[in-house]
């Protein structure tokens, strides 16, 4: 298992110099998807326990909860949060039902979708809250699929001509 920071685009294919432009002439370069994660477990109900903290600019992709450990009574109910501003509502985990593992995918910038497209010019903290019915037990991952674009929330350019 390896850990690597980059800033920057990154070169992609065969092509090192752009000659012409058509497609094999012209090099390729794009933005990375990278992800974080945070195990959650049933107690984790306090305001803005921290998620991950994204790169300036990030725009992020999706959020998924794997349950790992069935949460005993229901399932949770999460809310995100961008430097504190929710980019979701309270979203009760449906998928798996209740007194099941699995995963499933948040439903993410119903509020707020311009944090969600850019979390802004400085580093952001993504934390949650969890509302969980009565007393009970189960865990969970939590991950957020991000792409790191400029601090200025530039998207990299597709490709590059000379």
């Amino acid at each position: 298992m390896g850990f690597a920071t980059h800033l920057g685009p990154w070169l992609l294919g065969t092509v090192k110099d752009t000659t012409g432009t058509t497609t094999g002439q012209i090099r390729n370069i794009g933005a990375t998807a990278v992800a974080q994660f945070k195990t959650v477990a049933y107690g984790d109900i306090t305001a803005n326990t921290t998620l991950a903290v994204l790169p300036a600019g990030a725009s992020i992709q999706n959020i998924q909860f794997l349950i790992t450990t069935a949460y005993t009574t229901t399932n949770p109910t999460l809310t995100v949060y961008v430097n504190g501003v929710a980019i979701t509502a309270a979203i009760t985990v449906a998928s798996p039902a209740a007194g099941a593992t699995g995963i499933t995918t948040l439903a993410i910038g119903t509020i707020n979708p311009a944090l969600v497209a850019n979390v802004g010019s400085t580093d952001a903290m993504v934390s949650f809250t969890q509302a969980n019915g009565g007393g009970g037990t189960g865990t969970g991952i939590l991950s957020i699929a991000y792409i790191v674009k400029g601090a200025d929330g530039s998207i990299a350019p597709t490709y590059l001509q000379a």
